[in-house]
């Protein structure tokens, strides 16, 4: 691994620290983010929820809002559609919980991976109306390049909105109200914080309208209801969709965060139970990404994710925690198929596939639920690009992972001749092609691959925030750091370059993957890390390091003590 690490002038370090009253290694980071100009820092530290922008800047917010104040003016029956990933699900949680407030009955569903495949499909659609026609359909992150399926509704007198975050790969519908950002921006609304924003933040913008509005018609409901209650909804599918944590993202995920802790639904409370997330220590980003986003997405990888809005919908305590226990179940079945195929996956890399800049994978019995994540562990590890696909019938069906600095989308638009359908965001994407056009597919995505590379994918890259000495790492340094949370996506967590360590006592490994580690600063004082999945690689004694690490907080026994998480170490050069 290539460490980088670019200085800023010690006069502009200085110069931001005092300005903002932070110290100089928080001035630095803050710097280095960008937010050296004006009152940008202070913003960036403290994100208020009046930072959001009007909703109505959002294109067709307004004539969305509208259409669902007639529905709730003329008691219209209204149907619900949403993805089955995390995003989907806490959308169409949170739009269905909003429009219950107003005394409306939306019914919900959510596409079955196995029956309807991917988004607003003919099938998907066909299921949610067979307890009847409604007035209004409303798609939930898909539907943006459904344009015959829009069509079919509109066919049959029923109204149709998307609202969507996915890329338009042909013209914008015209069959329905669209509320995505991406396929309408223009050179009038510019670059605003919502262009980034997932599909329960659109989700949010558009519940905020639509009271802006019935507040002025002195509606007594919409002064009832507190928007900011359901933040919590809006940081599970902010953070779980990886999009940028920053601009409106960043507040929406801050202040959601914190509606987390403190959630009383019974469905989260439950779920936090079960994936022992512990909110009285604060929930990160990492609790999402890892024990409740997958969690929400299990049920929708191996079963019926429609089982996952019930449990956010939910205000039966008994319900939930049987059903939080049961999408447990489903994610150690999910894990169990996910190290499987992962194990198979980099035994073809390592032997058919190591040379190619970008990847495509492909195996009859693997499940075309779980692949994405698969992707994802292959493409870090391995450092390039990586499309991972299973069987489905006379197709192969998956998602694409990428690195930093390679748009997906836009690799997947030079090689797309033999897709019958695909799409996402520059980091992830979804892919389906028949199974006779593989070998075809793999040449031209790595071909596609090499060319937005610029050659062959460099060497990974760690990028060394700010370096420390041992005698700079404390307790306030890290309750500092708290205010650049949280971490993700567009605000990634610091990397800091430590030097001059030296480790007196042996590494302990625990199980046989990890380890954990002391050393002294300067002053005789122990500082205690861990390093996750680095036992195969153990620094050496009583030598002269440079560590690579970030600054945690560890809660244990009641608790909470400074800890170092190291990345990468070696010697000093």
């Amino acid at each position: 691994m290539r460490w980088t690490h670019t200085p800023f002038p010690a006069e502009e370090v200085e110069a931001l620290s005092k300005r903002a009253g932070v110290s100089r290694v928080l001035a630095e980071l803050l710097l280095r983010a960008g937010l050296g100009e004006g009152t940008a820092a202070s913003a960036f530290l403290q994100p208020a929820l009046a930072g959001l922008n009007d909703p109505f800047l959002l294109r067709n917010l307004e004539v969305a809002a509208t259409r669902l104040r007639q529905a709730i003016a003329q008691r219209e029956q209204i149907v619900v559609l949403g993805d089955y990933d995390v995003d989907g699900v806490s959308s169409t949680a949170l739009l269905v919980m909003v429009l219950r407030r107003f005394g409306l009955n939306p019914r919900f569903v959510v596409p079955r991976r196995s029956e309807d495949g991917y988004g607003l499909s003919r099938s998907a659609i066909d299921r949610a109306l067979e307890a009847g026609k409604p007035n209004l359909f409303i798609a939930l992150d898909c539907g943006t390049n459904s344009r015959p399926e829009a069509a079919y509704l509109r066919e049959q007198g029923i109204d149709v909105m998307v609202i969507d975050h996915h890329r338009s790969k042909d013209e914008a519908l015209v069959d329905a109200i669209l509320i995505n950002p991406h396929v309408q921006a223009d050179e009038t609304n510019g670059d605003h914080a919502w262009r980034h924003l997932c599909t329960v933040g659109l989700v949010f913008k558009l519940a905020h309208g639509l009271l802006k509005q019935l507040r002025l018609e002195n509606h007594p409901v919409a002064f009832r209801i507190k928007l900011r209650d359901h933040l919590d909804l809006v940081a599970l599918g902010t953070i779980a969709d990886l999009v940028p944590l920053t601009g409106e993202n960043r507040i929406l995920a801050r202040h959601g965060l914190r509606i987390l802790e403190q959630t009383n639904r019974p469905g989260l409370r439950a779920l936090m139970e079960v994936s022992g997330v512990k909110p009285l220590q604060g929930i990160t980003p990492t609790d999402i990404s890892f024990r409740l986003g997958p969690r929400i997405n299990a049920s929708g990888r191996l079963a019926d994710a429609a089982l996952s809005v019930e449990l956010l919908l939910s205000d039966d305590v008994a319900f939930s925690t049987e059903t939080a226990r049961q999408l447990d179940t489903f994610n150690r079945e999910r894990q169990e198929i996910e190290r499987a195929i992962t194990d198979e996956a980099e035994k073809l890399i390592e032997s058919q596939f190591a040379a190619h800049a970008g990847i495509v994978l492909f195996a009859e019995n693997w499940h075309p639920g779980v692949v994405g994540i698969v992707a994802g562990r292959v493409t870090r590890k391995y450092n390039r690009p990586c499309v991972v696909l299973g069987n489905e019938g006379e197709f192969a069906k998956g998602s694409g992972r990428s690195v930093d600095g390679i748009n997906l989308v836009e690799v997947l638009a030079d090689c797309c001749e033999h897709l019958t359908s695909w799409g996402g965001h520059p980091m992830a994407v979804g892919v389906a092609l028949p199974k006779l056009h593989l070998d075809t597919f793999r040449s031209r995505f790595a071909e596609a691959v090499r060319a937005h590379a610029g050659g062959d994918i460099a060497e990974a890259r760690l990028d060394v925030a700010v370096w420390l000495t041992p005698e700079q790492i404390t307790e306030r340094l890290t309750e500092e750091l708290d205010g650049l949370h949280p971490f993700g996506q567009g605000n990634p967590e610091p990397i800091f370059g430590v030097h001059g360590v030296v480790l007196r006592t042996a590494p302990e490994v625990f199980k046989e993957q990890h380890f954990r580690f002391t050393f002294e600063d300067g002053r005789g004082r122990r500082l205690h890390g861990v390093a996750w999945k680095l036992a195969h690689r153990l620094p050496p004694l009583n030598k002269l390091l440079d560590l690579a690490v970030e600054l945690k907080w560890n809660h244990f026994n009641g608790r909470r003590l400074l800890q170092v998480a190291l990345i990468d170490w070696r010697e000093p050069r």
